[in-house]
């Protein structure tokens, strides 16, 4: 907690508070248009673009003679337009799928940028940590003068290109979701798909370069996909996909900042490097909505299949004790004849066959169970539509007797009573199943 206060007390409103303005700006113009490329399947489309503006930037030395940064921005951005339509165009030409076009585009175009630098631009300043995780740590140090206000760079380009994404995503927004899902369908509505598209991809393009001097290759490719995928596993609307992107991408930011300042030194170390931490929260927050997501999350698919089985175990013992009833109606299987019957393990028996008796549905003495009325009742509904299903697989779909038992056990857990009816009312006979056993009636006669 010392350390930590200590971190924080270094803490300078107007070298930090820049910095993380400027990681939001990056994380939020990425991540709007990262959701289309996540739902594209292109998501990998920053990275191809940030290894592919090499040539760009050499041959803007060439023209310009100078490193200066708005040549450098220009023959980027080219370059990156560029890789966007070469791999659109492999893609269609050659048949093949988007990372394949990606991998041959900005391979070929970053090793003719290496060629270009090496041969005749090798006195050229090339940082490797700074393309890898860019100078955000010296976004203030740059400024210009707007309104009496000095404001970095950086900064400002950035929020034009936020400005221009978030106009285009939401001016296009239907037109960016059918052509998202349904290209050819959009294209017979009457708006061009190809055009948004190949637009989508000059402002990726854009994004990627504009944020790749600030922040480096990491981060740009980290955020233009993993908020994206992070939103993605937490809903399934298009528009609380891009609302929980950019939360994220905000958070991821702020976060990222903090930490880079504040974790190293738990360990008796300086800082970290900001963009590299950002991308790693970007990263955290990706695992706890694949974990925790309430659709698609692992942990609660996990817990809402475990859930169901139990209850289908519930429904199982209940129905199989009915069963039991109607053969011999004065005997009381135990928990160990339940579980040879049903194939269960002994714990969930055990603690469902106290849930039910727990519920009222059946009743326990000295380890022999019997139904409640409660039980039976349920437990009549249970069998009911088990052989309403086996008499109309037979009937209509044309099965064999021997073959229908699985199948009607697995409809009987999600079948109400107006799908009973409906069966009763779709069949010839339903005083017996095709095994002869009685069909019970829907409700119990006094």
């Amino acid at each position: 907690m010392n350390v930590l206060t200590e971190a924080l007390s270094q803490w300078n409103w107007y070298l930090d508070g820049w910095i993380i303005v400027a990681g939001i700006l990056c994380s939020v113009a990425t991540a709007l248009l990262g959701n289309f490329l996540v739902l594209r399947k292109m998501s990998m489309l920053g990275d191809a673009i940030t290894h592919a503006i090499l040539p760009g930037l050499a041959a803007a030395f060439f023209i310009s003679e100078s490193r200066s940064s708005l040549p450098m921005f220009v023959g980027a951005v080219i370059a990156g337009i560029l890789t966007a339509l070469f791999t659109e165009w492999i893609r269609g030409f050659g048949k093949v799928d988007e990372g394949a076009s990606m991998g041959v585009v900005f391979t070929s175009l970053f090793a003719l940028g290496l060629v270009m630098i090496v041969q005749a631009a090798d006195h050229v300043d090339l940082d490797p940590g700074c393309v890898l995780y860019g100078a955000i740590e010296l976004t203030p140090l740059d400024t210009v003068l707007i309104n009496g206000w000095e404001i970095p760079r950086v900064v400002v380009v950035l929020s034009i290109v936020l400005l221009i994404n978030l106009l285009f995503v939401v001016c296009f927004l239907k037109e960016l979701k059918l052509s998202s899902f349904d290209p050819a369908l959009a294209t017979t509505t009457g708006f061009n798909a190809t055009l948004i598209h190949y637009t989508l991809m000059t402002l990726v393009a854009i994004t990627a370069v504009a944020s790749f001097e600030t922040v480096g290759n990491i981060l740009v490719v980290a955020m233009f996909v993993v908020p994206p995928a992070a939103a993605y596993m937490l809903t399934d609307q298009l528009g609380r996909m891009i609302v929980l992107s950019v939360i994220l991408a905000i958070i991821a930011a702020v976060t990222g900042h903090i930490s880079a300042i504040t974790v190293p030194h738990w360990f008796g170390y300086g800082s970290t490097s900001t963009a590299g931490m950002m991308a790693v929260t970007a990263g955290l927050l990706f695992v706890l909505a694949a974990l925790f997501g309430p659709r698609h999350g692992i942990l609660i698919v996990f817990i809402r299949r475990q859930f169901l089985a139990w209850k289908i175990l519930a429904e199982d013992i209940i129905a199989l004790m009915y069963r039991i009833e109607e053969r011999d109606p004065d005997r009381k299987p135990d928990a160990r004849y339940l579980r040879e019957i049903l194939f269960s393990r002994a714990l969930p028996t055990s603690l469902l066959l106290r849930f039910l008796t727990s519920r009222g549905q059946i009743t326990g003495t000295n380890g022999y169970y019997r139904l409640t009325e409660t039980g039976r009742d349920q437990a009549r509904q249970l069998v009911r539509s088990h052989r309403l299903w086996e008499h109309y697989l037979v009937e209509h779909a044309g099965m064999s007797a021997e073959t229908i038992h699985r199948q009607a056990e697995r409809l009987e857990h999600f079948t109400d009573r107006q799908l009973r009816e409906k069966l009763n009312e779709d069949t010839i006979e339903t005083d017996q199943d095709p095994h002869g056993s009685p069909i019970p009636p829907e409700d119990q006669t006094p």
